[in-house]
């Protein structure tokens, strides 16, 4: 090995000619001490990898084997022995005086760990010199003192270092390392150059920018002779690195094995790097440390957060019991309450007050208890403990129903003004003299003799005020007008009031809050867990722009109101996943977004059109692909053109032509390479923010005329150059009312 080599010219001196071994006399760097006798000192330089490089670098590794044999023992047998401690520091201020080296953790423990190795190689060679013979095997006699070395070695040092190298456990351990060194497979070919220089002479010789070279480069160049032959086995190596280079990561590459580790097939040691030579560790190669184990100090203090957190959720739960408990008594009390007091109700139709206890005990409302043998509410049984009542004024805007009407797909007090809902007995309030007067200023006017239609505009002002958060952010954009006047014919977006109402209600209204949605296999191939956040659903209550997790509900809401149950639409029409496909992913993993799509299209054999959700980075746009007929449909709600996205384009048209080569079609020459792109003339949107909202509606209208083919001008049915804001709330609203239906916000 070249750090057992330093001294391979004494070790190659003839027996008996001991004038040549004066002639060639001991290594003590005596022009070293001259210059620093003259306050001369010697410049040395580092490479990237924090390694020793440049002119000076042999002539510093010669000192510190010199240092070494003046400071430390022949008998210390291992070199983190901390009686050794001050010796070092004897070498490394002695290394200090002569060369210009930082004063650093990372240089001393550089130059110190090289010493160790000068130490190591310096037994090594008086053990194979002088206890050796000539086929290295250890002499029976006792050998001489080394009188060349007297300056180094006292005859006590030598007679204690003869004892532990007969050792019986070290000749063990040395024919074990003998054999092990003796053929090696890739033999080292460079001597004493060692790794970092191979590496600078390469660099300079090609004259390269580059500050590094892979690690299996310059192991294939340190195996190469002196006539520049490589041979095959090592070439073989070589080109297994570069294969395998392609396919592991840096990440992968520093937490498992090397590539050069891979090829090899051999264990990687901690704290090298194979291949770079000494002092070249991971941290420096990598540029950041290897994840290192816990301690037991930090075991303890995440055992003891953990137990913490389990004491903690303990308590929640017997506080979560204890409430329940509570609650229900509590609701045991009510309905005995509620029995005993239904007999007090007058038979037939009384003007009530209405009142809730939850989450404080106040008046919610005024209207009419129905209190008439065997009535029912929407063709249903009464719950028990519980009367028909319908509802004429709602006081609290904000009041939820006690149990939401599964018929009208009603959850607020508010928007059941005009019809009949389910109230708790103990909770109605017979009310002999109905007022004129509203309660305060605030609370909507009291009109229990007027029409419905009357009393539904005293909810359109409620909703009115009910919205001035969503109106007061949208008064200044002029390209997003919302009307929830009351006039005849106005749009008022019910099912947007109601969600945003439960969201402020719920947990939802703090930030970081989510909800989780199923996405079934049927719908993008393979099941998922869509998350919707608080900061979605603000999107779409402030006309903003939409996320994925938006546009995935919605193909959800498509997939459960249009296509399921529905073989001719499900079988015509399937969708693509946007989280699995975008143009990040297609930058960054190209090969797994074609597999995607390619398992995408050979989940059919007849002719499907797959929807696909486009998201550029900054802007939503529709493909609808026809895999078999080999037809992409490009609607763009801002008229670009597909050329502006060649990234998505070439993936495209990759796995479409890998798709026919599996599936093994025939296509004419002239088609081969051609597969039709369709830029159909749809509606365009008039500002920036509307593209999520058009994309949406792009693909109800294609599963509404339920064709595969989709013409260049679009349908006649939804023909128009722009969408109107009512066009793109109705989108909205369907969004809203699936959120409440699927009980996705609930309180």
């Amino acid at each position: 090995m070249a750090s057992d080599q330093e001294n391979s010219q004494d070790a190659n001196a003839p027996d008996d000619t001991s004038e040549k071994e004066i002639t060639r006399g001991i290594t003590i760097m005596k022009s070293i001490i001259r210059d620093r006798d003259k306050a001369v000192t010697y410049n040395v330089n580092w490479n990237a990898d924090n390694q020793l490089i440049g002119s000076n670098a042999a002539k510093l590794a010669s000192y510190i084997g010199t240092l070494v044999r003046m400071h430390i023992p022949i008998t210390a047998t291992r070199w983190s022995n901390k009686e050794l401690g001050s010796a070092k520091d004897k070498i490394w201020t002695e290394i200090l005086r002569s060369f210009n080296i930082e004063d650093t953790t990372i240089r001393k423990k550089y130059i110190l760990q090289l010493a160790g190795k000068r130490h190591r190689g310096w037994r090594t060679f008086l053990t194979n010199k002088y206890l050796k013979d000539k086929e290295i095997f250890f002499v029976e006699y006792d050998p001489e003192y080394p009188v060349k070395y007297a300056i180094f070695i006292i005859e006590e040092e030598w007679v204690a270092f003869v004892a532990q190298r007969r050792d019986e456990n070290f000749k063990k351990v040395s024919a074990t390392n003998r054999e092990r060194a003796s053929n090696p497979t890739y033999a080292y070919k460079k001597g004493r150059l060692g790794y970092a220089r191979l590496e600078e002479k390469i660099l300079d010789e090609t004259k390269s920018d580059a500050t590094s070279l892979p690690p299996h480069v310059l192991w294939k160049e340190a195996r190469v002779g002196k006539d520049g032959t490589v041979r095959d086995d090592v070439q073989h190596i070589y080109d297994e690195c570069e294969t395998l280079s392609q396919s592991i990561s840096t990440a992968e590459d520093q937490e498992n094995r090397s590539v050069l580790s891979r090829a090899l097939n051999v264990p990687e040691y901690p704290g090298r790097v194979r291949g770079k030579g000494h002092g070249c560790t991971p941290t420096s190669l990598y540029k950041n440390p290897r994840r290192r184990n816990p301690s037991n100090q930090e075991v303890m203090e995440t055992l003891q957060a953990l137990q913490a957190q389990v004491l903690q959720l303990q308590k929640d739960n017997e506080r979560y019991r204890c409430m329940e408990k509570c609650s229900s008594q509590l609701k045991e009390t009510s309905e005995k309450a509620s029995i005993n007091c239904q007999n007090k109700f007058p038979e037939g139709i009384s003007s009530c007050q209405l009142y809730l206890s939850s989450p404080t005990y106040r008046l919610v409302g005024k209207g009419k208890v129905h209190n008439t043998s065997g009535d029912l509410l929407h063709h249903r049984p009464l719950p028990d403990g519980h009367l028909k009542v319908s509802v004429d004024v709602v006081l609290d805007k904000d009041a939820l129903l006690p149990i939401p009407d599964i018929v009208s797909e009603t959850t607020l007090l508010r928007d059941a003004i005009g019809s009949f809902v389910a109230w708790p007995l103990d909770l109605i309030f017979i009310d002999d003299e109905t007022p004129t007067k509203p309660a305060s200023k605030d609370k909507g006017i009291l009109r229990h003799n007027e029409s419905v239609a009357s009393q539904k505009e005293v909810f359109a002002q409620g909703s009115q005020q009910l919205s001035q958060k969503i109106g007061s952010r949208q008064k200044n954009k002029r390209d997003l007008p919302v009307t929830y006047l009351p006039k005849k014919g106005a749009f008022v977006p019910r099912y947007q009031i109601s969600l945003e109402t439960l969201v402020d209600s719920s947990d939802m209204a703090t930030a970081g809050a989510i909800r989780l949605l199923d996405m079934e296999e049927d719908i993008f191939g393979y099941s998922c867990t869509e998350t919707i956040g608080k900061e979605d659903l603000e999107h779409i209550f402030r006309h903003q722009e939409l996320g994925v997790g938006v546009i995935h509900t919605y193909i959800r809401f498509l997939y459960d109101n249009f296509m399921r149950g529905n073989d001719q639409l499900s079988n015509r029409f399937r969708f693509v996943s946007s989280s699995l496909v975008n143009k990040a992913l297609i930058c960054r993993e190209p090969d797994s977004c074609r597999e995607y799509l390619v398992k995408r299209f050979m989940a059919s054999s007849t002719n499907n059109l797959y929807l696909w959700p486009y998201n550029s980075g900054c802007h939503w746009l529709l493909l609808a692909i026809d895999p078999l007929k080999e037809v992409v449909y490009f609607l763009n709600s801002i008229d670009g053109e597909w050329t502006n996205y060649p990234d998505m384009k070439q993936l495209v048209d990759t796995s479409i032509k890998v798709f026919r080569s599996q599936r093994q079609a025939r296509v004419p020459r002239t088609k081969s390479s051609n597969i039709t792109w369709i830029k159909v003339q749809c509606p365009l949107q008039r500002n920036g923010i509307d593209c999520g909202y058009f994309v949406m509606r792009f693909m109800r209208e294609i599963i509404n005329m339920n064709q595969i083919e989709i013409p260049i001008t679009y349908f006649d049915e939804y023909k128009c150059a722009h969408y109107t804001r009512l066009q793109l709330e109705q989108i909205k609203e369907e969004l809203c009312q699936y959120f409440i239906e699927k009980r996705l916000i609930s309180i």
